[in-house]
């Protein structure tokens, strides 16, 4: 089916969202029983780790732990937010620099200014929203980036979401005195689903809908670590407590070109593959085998693949043995923790 559908149902009990693209699932979001990113503690300063410049927290979730911190004390209070998902037996990663996000806005208490996404180029449409954006921060000393969903918007609708999330910066950041506790929960799939995935789509809400639409049928596949390929090649995805192993294999084709054709759909592939399995940490690449000289075009796929991904992710470059590592943030469980 071409076109995009946002499907939202349930999985084993649990909220579920899933982006469909012509047919094809593209984005999967499962709730968990883990905190959720951009869930907003007041915490208690534990103790600092010394030449990291990082404190591990007290949060009511259990330890957290924030980066680049400087004079705080222990036994102090402070907000911060979720950043990603914390593997087994580690603190929550979490952030001092808060963001309150959603479908139009992104209030930032911490950088003041009025800013618009870079993909909104029409100067006529970037005046009309500054003026928006400017009404509904007067007085406020907070900053406000306005997302690229703003360019189909109603004005009405964005002064709306800028005024809800400017008024729930200004609670939490105020509320810094007490014991520690959760006061703002991170949004569960179906809010996400609304909130990110802006873009036209037809929205589906039937019970059931997961198995009528095929959702379930390519979850069922993503149990597998391979994902097959253009060209009869396959991706093989395997994560191991240290890392993500992602094999490239041209399968029954031996041409010449086979293994820069099998890596260039791999890198154009991956970061899919990757954010519906809900993977992150390091990643080490096996490319099929290609001459030295075509590494710089599989290079060229991979940023511009992950270019177009939402989640932060780091290109390392090529090990001595000839693997391509990647540091990507773990924003998601993984899939397999998830599933009934």
């Amino acid at each position: 089916m071409k076109g995009r559908q946002i499907i939202l149902d349930h999985i084993g009990g649990r909220e579920a969202a899933a982006l469909m693209v012509d047919g094809r699932l593209d984005d999967l979001l499962i709730a968990s029983d883990a905190p959720r990113p951009g869930a907003i503690y007041r915490a208690r300063a534990d103790r600092p780790v010394k030449g990291m410049g990082g404190m591990f927290l007290t949060t009511p979730d259990g330890p957290a732990f924030v980066r680049q911190v400087r004079g705080i004390s222990p036994g102090q209070p402070m907000l911060v937010q979720v950043t990603g998902h914390a593997e087994p037996g580690k603190a929550i990663p979490v952030t001092s620099r808060l963001l309150f996000k959603s479908r139009y806005a992104i209030v930032t208490p911490d950088a003041p200014g009025l800013n618009i996404s870079r993909r909104i180029r029409d100067d006529d449409l970037r005046d009309s929203l500054l003026a928006v954006a400017h009404q509904m921060m007067d007085g406020r000393d907070m900053g406000v980036i306005l997302r690229s969903s703003c360019a189909d918007a109603d004005a009405g609708d964005i002064a709306e979401d800028i005024t809800a999330m400017a008024d729930l910066a200004e609670a939490v950041t105020a509320d810094t005195d007490g014991a520690p506790e959760l006061l703002v929960a991170g949004d569960a799939p179906h809010a996400l689903a609304w909130r990110d995935w802006s873009a036209p789509a037809d929205v589906v809400t039937d019970p059931g809908c997961f198995d009528s639409h095929g959702v379930l049928d390519a979850i069922e596949a993503l149990q597998s670590p391979r994902a097959d390929l253009p060209g009869k090649a396959a991706l093989y995805v395997e994560a191991t407590h240290a890392l993500v192993a992602v094999d490239v294999n041209t399968g029954a084709d031996t041409t010449l070109a086979a293994g820069l054709k099998a890596n260039i759909a791999a890198a154009r592939d991956l970061p899919r593959q990757l954010r519906l399995r809900g993977l992150g940490g390091m990643i080490l690449i096996d490319p099929a085998p290609m001459p030295k000289k075509e590494r710089r075009v599989f290079e060229d796929a991979l940023r511009a693949a992950f270019r177009a991904d939402a989640t932060e992710t780091a290109l390392a470059g090529w090990t001595p043995l000839g693997n391509f590592e990647l540091q990507r943030q773990r924003q998601r469980q993984p899939l397999t923790e998830l599933l009934p």
